[in-house]
């Protein structure tokens, strides 16, 4: 079977350095009719356990630490017995919605997860957090890049454990050096394309967000 992509919305809050904001959240789904991987099920365990329901969840892979990308992720992992995998950069935001724990393991640069006869490569980008991390699947034609890079620019980057000349770094050195074809799946809003957001990178830089 091939394997295709699946995206099902789903809202909350999300809590940093003090304040609480209402967000919608992409939620991606890897893998064809038996197998999958779910990346940053946020939000609601159930809705996203029901969207997988008859597959195997081989991983449930975190694009950063942030809270409404994570705070669920535990609770949907032991519904469908998969692992939970976070880069360790970003340890210090998982301690804060699950203290004395860890992961169940780490994601390095570079490693690639396979489902369904696709592989997700690890891109690690930091910028809006220190241990965000991209996952470029090339045979699918995309790359999910969590809160790195949106449809008009970067992340924001305006909060604690956040640097805009990183991300800016990660977005030109990683990701726009991506086929511009690429799509762009991001953790929040609307999809885009390589090719679409290429151009518009001096101006970001220049704007400073």
């Amino acid at each position: 079977m091939t394997a295709r992509i699946e995206r099902l919305v789903t809202s909350g809050t999300f809590s940093l350095d003090g304040g609480t904001w209402n967000v919608d959240n992409n939620v991606w789904i890897v893998g064809d009719d038996a197998d999958a991987i779910v990346i940053d099920p946020a939000h609601d365990a159930g809705a996203v356990a029901d969207a997988v329901a008859g597959r195997t969840v081989t991983a449930v892979l975190l694009t950063h630490g942030h809270d409404d990308h994570i705070r669920h992720a535990r609770e949907f992992a032991d519904k469908v017995g998969a692992p939970v995998l976070l880069h360790p950069g970003d340890l210090m935001l998982w301690e804060d919605v699950y203290p004395g724990t860890a992961p169940d393991a780490e994601i390095a640069d570079g490693e690639v997860f396979s489902v369904g006869g696709a592989e997700l490569r690890a891109l690690h980008t930091p910028g809006h957090s220190p241990g965000s991390v991209s996952f470029y699947a090339e045979a699918l034609g995309t790359v999910f890049t969590g809160d790195t890079l949106f449809a008009g620019g970067p992340g924001a980057t305006g909060r604690s454990y956040s640097d805009f000349g990183t991300i800016i770094e990660s977005i030109e050195g990683r990701l726009l050096t991506l086929p511009p074809e690429t799509v762009v799946n991001t953790g929040h809003g609307d999809s885009t394309t390589i090719g679409d957001e290429a151009p518009h990178l001096q101006e970001w830089i220049d704007r400073g967000h």
